[in-house]
């Protein structure tokens, strides 16, 4: 099994035309995505290979039976994008655009509320489910099909721990990566529930990183809704206070909050051991299995 998306997950793709757009279509076909439609306003009756181009995704939903999307769209026009999306009956909405305004997504995050779709991101690399179907820019080859679900705010930090899951002959259910910025569709909670009401994940890995208090809450929630052991790797614990990272999440304030050390002693109370490294995370999913 797996969470979010499988093997039957019907995608359109926004903004299929443009450069990155075109090139990760490729990369998520090539890798055996189900990609059915795109969807470019003023490009609708266009061919993207054998795939149909539609003005509209709510055109391409009713055409083609699409389930899901991903948005590549640059950021002054992602919020309209994913409004888009949202008013669809689509149950699963990517976006992968990084620098969407704050004020825009305050706008999407208030209307993902009022609607049954699942928006996964901004700025995040997607969602995978090994050996099945990939949304977005994640390199499928250092995944492997497997027992232990994964989620993080980073995507680079994903590849490492994958990499380090995978080299042992440890594979996923699913990975997600939630995104870095202040507001985001899909949460640490959200994802960490679904693994949790999923069979055939047996362990979670949570890669966090400093800033904002979501890794707490996240810890909070597992001790009291979890069985699933998790393992967790928090990045920036150098960091001095009111550094900002590479991603607009990543501010730690002066008051302690947002702090590695903050994040760690919140996940260790909660029974979290947190590894230093990816490789040491690895070691602590291969004492769980």
């Amino acid at each position: 099994m797996s969470i979010f998306v499988d093997a039957d997950t019907r995608v359109v793709v926004q903004g299929i035309t443009g450069s990155e757009g075109s090139f990760h279509t490729e990369q998520m076909q090539a890798y055996g995505t189900n990609i059915v439609a795109g969807a470019v306003p003023g490009k609708g009756g266009e061919m993207v290979g054998e795939i149909p181009v539609f003005d509209t995704v709510a055109a391409a939903v009713a055409e083609t039976d699409a389930t899901a999307s991903v948005v590549f769209v640059p950021p002054a026009f992602a919020a309209d994008a994913i409004f888009e999306a949202l008013d669809t009956p689509l149950e699963t909405v990517v976006a992968i655009t990084e620098g969407v305004p704050l004020h825009d997504m305050a706008r999407v995050y208030k209307r993902a509320g009022e609607v049954d779709t699942r928006l996964i991101g901004p700025n995040c690399p997607g969602i995978i489910t090994p050996g099945e179907t990939k949304l977005g820019i994640l390199p499928g080859d250092i995944f492997e099909a497997g027992n232990v679900g994964l989620v993080s705010r980073s995507g680079t930090l994903t590849y490492q721990v994958v990499s380090n899951l995978t080299d042992r002959g440890i594979g996923q259910t699913t990975a997600v990566g939630i995104g870095g910025d202040p507001i985001i569709g899909t949460s640490f909670i959200d994802t960490l529930a679904a693994f949790e009401a999923d069979t055939a994940t047996h362990a979670v890995v949570m890669c966090g990183e400093i800033g904002g208090e979501d890794e707490e809450e996240a810890a909070t929630y597992i001790a009291g809704h979890m069985d699933t052991p998790v393992a967790g790797f928090i990045a920036g614990r150098t960091a001095p206070p009111g550094k900002r990272m590479g991603h607009a999440g990543a501010i730690v304030s002066g008051s302690g909050a947002g702090t590695a050390a903050s994040k760690i002693a919140a996940l260790n109370e909660a029974g979290v051991p947190v590894g230093e490294t990816p490789a040491e995370v690895a070691d602590h999913i291969e004492s769980f299995l």
